[in-house]
């Protein structure tokens, strides 16, 4: 094992600059250095790998392969760092300036984002909250949870690491009313092979739930139009012959809007469990705990809304 007593650990976040920009002048730029400074650093990670890291190719400069390895290596390594600076014994949010990462599906920040502000508005006024759109990549690494404080997604989509149920849906079936199909609100298997699907994805390879009912049903959709989640859906469907699936909160609020009802079909119910998902180094921030709070306090009052 390596004596850290005898390695310079501020090495790292030099490291980290010059796998990221791959370019000395920029790298010093990142982490307040001079270019010489940068290089006599590189020279002794260099030293301690036995190994260029960055070699010149022509007018740039390029990884080795073992500089590749140590990439998301060092990435999850200065987050890490992060963390561990980061985390405080007590959290107060009334007092608290703390910023959340927040990632999760445009389904889930359409419901979530309002009622979650509308909260933290009055428990922590100086708390600020950073959304982004679930990554697309079909696995969440490890390396994805320490990037972010929590991500919300389905069960069952493998993430590790941590987890606590929000809320469920239930995925229907949306078809424009006009649409001459439609006969007393239904739609039969036929007409779902039949006509012509808004299929909704994720990301390359990734099946999602509505791809697996239809499979298991024997259903072989009639692919018209793909989309990145389940937003797009309601605005294709409408004034079209075509059909696509959402979760049954997003369908309610668009119904009336865009002229569309919900189909009943032979397909069996899928239900949609959204969760929050944490790297379980996290587990122990009171700051964190606060944050998945607030979440389910969140989700009651979604859950509150549909019943009434």
């Amino acid at each position: 094992m390596t004596d850290l007593r005898r390695i310079d650990v501020n090495l790292i976040v030099v490291l980290d600059a010059i796998l990221t920009e791959m370019n000395l002048t920029r790298a010093g730029e990142v982490v307040g250095m001079s270019q010489p400074a940068v290089s006599g650093a590189l020279a002794r990670l260099r030293q301690q790998y036995g190994d260029p890291l960055l070699i010149r190719k022509g007018r740039i400069f390029e990884l080795t392969e073992l500089a590749e390895t140590l990439k998301p290596i060092v990435a999850e390594a200065m987050l890490e760092i992060q963390r561990t600076f980061e985390i405080m014994p007590t959290f107060d949010p009334a007092t608290s300036t703390r910023t959340f990462n927040i990632a999760a599906s445009d389904y889930v920040l359409s419901q979530m984002t309002s009622p979650l502000l509308a909260l933290i508005e009055k428990e922590a006024p100086g708390v600020n909250i950073s959304f982004e759109v679930m990554p697309p990549e079909s696995d969440v690494s490890p390396v994805d949870l320490l990037r972010r404080d929590v991500i919300i997604a389905g069960v069952g989509q493998g993430i590790a690491g941590k987890r606590k149920s929000l809320f469920s849906d239930r995925f229907v079936c949306l078809v424009d009313a006009k649409n001459p199909r439609l006969r007393a609100g239904k739609l039969s298997l036929v007409d779902l092979e039949e006509l012509r699907y808004v299929r909704v994805t994720f990301g390359e390879n990734l099946t999602t739930q509505v791809d697996q009912m239809l499979s298991q049903a024997g259903v072989i959709p009639r692919i018209g139009v793909t989309v990145r989640g389940f937003l797009p859906v309601p605005f294709a469907v409408t004034e079209s012959t075509m059909i696509g699936f959402v979760p049954e909160r997003l369908a309610l609020q668009y119904c009336e809007l865009l002229g569309l009802v919900i189909a009943e079909t032979p397909l069996p119910q899928s239900m949609l469990i959204e969760a929050v998902h944490w790297h379980p180094s996290k587990t122990q921030d009171p700051a964190l705990k606060w944050l998945i709070e607030m979440l389910r306090k969140t989700a009651e009052i979604i859950d509150g809304a549909v019943e009434e």
